[in-house]
């Protein structure tokens, strides 16, 4: 399906092939090259160098013999990548690439799509000429919400009878199939045939979001398995080579280590998930108090101003004046209503102060809350720590024993060359057991991190949303009295105070 290169030479992209690129494309200076690099048709294996075009928006690898996507994590900007006609086998390494719109994978070895997640912003996908097999692999392209290209062609699942159907139905706002816009009959028709199991799926994507949401607010997403284990040895170069020491793999895989790691992570979810419950009840009953109250001072409030105008009814009306005698002037019952209405109960009504001690109350429960929680979640990170560090001491072990047995030429297993390549000297090897164990603490750091980032980013911004509400309430409540105080002037300034 894609090329061989049995009688081609490899190569991996270097300052040298960069700089002919840059040439090629005419501009010198750095601010030409930011938008755009093409390095097809140039027997590119492996992907490296590319960290220092990082403002680069649009990058061509297409025919080349590359095998893995990798080296990309740097290019944050980038918006447009061709990757056809290369060997790549599985879809990795384009987590960072959250701008992509444009992405071709035409022409390789994948059997699956997945690993996309993070791209939201991709409208045209083309991965044609490929071994994808099953329609049901296809869902998977639902949740990118502005997909509206995408091409299939050449793949076995294309032979499926109900192939255009089923991704009509199931992908509602693609616009072009393999080439072919999707009219709107054909929609209609394959939404009717798949009617109900389109909304059963929906059913469970809601249910399922609505529990991601639960775990997004506990701050527990992806504790509940070996997702931060797994995370901590994908994300390491290093680690891949050092699997090819002996005894290393049982050492990864063994109950002191991995089963004990994920046994921490699944202990703080469960306890995540309690967590959050008690801070979900405090809000809802802080919130049930403070609308209780609100009720209540509405009904105080109302009885109030209706005592008081009973108790100024008669002020409207003024003493009936005698023949001969000055009347007195509206002006002057004016004033006497409304000096009155300045001394109103509703204007000194304690509701505001009974909400500022609910508030602090309240802020002062969630700051404990929140408090506990990391105090307790930093508790248990240093256990994942002393796995680790565990596991290195033993990897350091293992690895200084093994280049013992090369100097001395007692190392008989066969070895890939750049796994080989770390045992040039203790120094070396040292070097790269400490760099895979930085990052492997780096990821534990990270975790911890953003969980008291989260928690105190949420009691700050909820304790931030009370206290604007309660102010835009006072406000209000000045608003209506100011307007019931305007009410009754025009009243009075549009009566005959004195009857004649």
């Amino acid at each position: 399906m894609s090329r061989l290169y049995d009688s081609i030479e490899p190569n991996v992209i270097d300052d040298e092939m960069l700089q002919k690129a840059v040439e090629e494309q005419g501009p010198q200076e750095e601010a030409g090259l930011l938008a755009k690099k093409e390095l097809d048709f140039r027997n590119i294996l492996k992907i490296d160098n590319l960290w220092q075009f990082k403002n680069l928006t649009k990058l061509q690898l297409d025919n080349n013999i590359i095998e893995k996507i990798e080296a990309l994590d740097t290019l944050v900007h980038l918006v447009w990548l061709d990757l056809s006609f290369n060997n790549i086998e599985v879809i990795e390494g384009l987590d960072a690439l959250v701008k992509l719109q444009d992405l071709s994978l035409y022409n390789n070895r994948i059997s699956k799509i997945e690993n996309l997640d993070t791209l939201q912003e991709l409208q045209v996908f083309s991965i044609g000429n490929n071994n994808i097999q099953t329609l049901e692999n296809v869902i998977y392209l639902r949740q990118f919400q502005n997909l509206r290209t995408l091409n299939l062609t050449g793949n076995p699942v294309c032979e499926n009878e109900v192939y255009s159907a089923f991704i009509a139905a199931y992908l509602p706002d693609l616009v072009y199939l393999d080439f072919r816009l999707v009219d709107d009959n054909s929609r209609e028709m394959a939404l009717i045939k798949y009617q109900y199991a389109i909304e059963e799926m929906r059913h469970g994507e809601t249910l399922a979001m609505a529990k991601q949401q639960v775990l997004d607010r506990a701050y527990v997403e992806y504790l509940n398995g070996s997702f931060l284990f797994d995370s901590m040895f994908a994300d390491d170069p290093e680690a891949a080579k050092l699997l090819y020491l002996p005894g290393v793999s049982l050492l990864d895989s063994d109950f002191t280590y991995k089963s004990k790691f994920v046994a921490i992570c699944e202990n703080l979810f469960e306890y995540g998930l309690k967590q959050y419950e008690k801070r979900e009840a405090e809000v809802a009953l802080f919130y049930e108090c403070l609308n209780e109250a609100l009720e209540d001072n509405h009904q105080q409030c109302s009885k109030i101003l209706r005592d008081f105008e009973e108790k100024n009814h008669g002020v409207h009306k003024g003493p009936r004046v005698r023949d001969g005698e000055r009347p007195i002037s509206k002006t002057c019952g004016s004033q006497t209503v409304l000096s009155q209405t300045q001394f109103c109960p509703l204007t000194s009504h304690p509701f505001s102060f009974l909400a500022k001690e609910v508030i602090k109350d309240f802020e002062r429960n969630i700051a404990d809350l929140v408090s506990n929680f990391i105090e307790n979640e930093q508790g248990i990170y240093p256990f994942c720590r002393d796995l680790e560090n565990q596991h290195h001491e033993k990897l350091l072990e293992i690895s200084v024993n093994t280049l013992e047995k090369i100097v001395k030429s007692e190392f008989d297993e066969e070895m890939p060359d750049d796994v080989r390549m770390l045992f040039v000297d203790k120094d070396t090897i040292v070097n790269a057991v400490n760099a895979s164990h930085d990052i492997h603490l780096l990821k534990i750091d990270n975790r911890e991190d953003e969980i008291i980032t989260k928690a105190n980013g949420w009691a700050s911004t909820l304790v931030e949303n009370v206290h604007k509400t309660e102010i835009q309430r006072n406000r209000s409540r000045v608003l209506e009295i100011n307007q019931y105080v305007d009410h009754l002037r025009s009243e009075l300034d549009n009566m005959d105070i004195l009857e004649t």
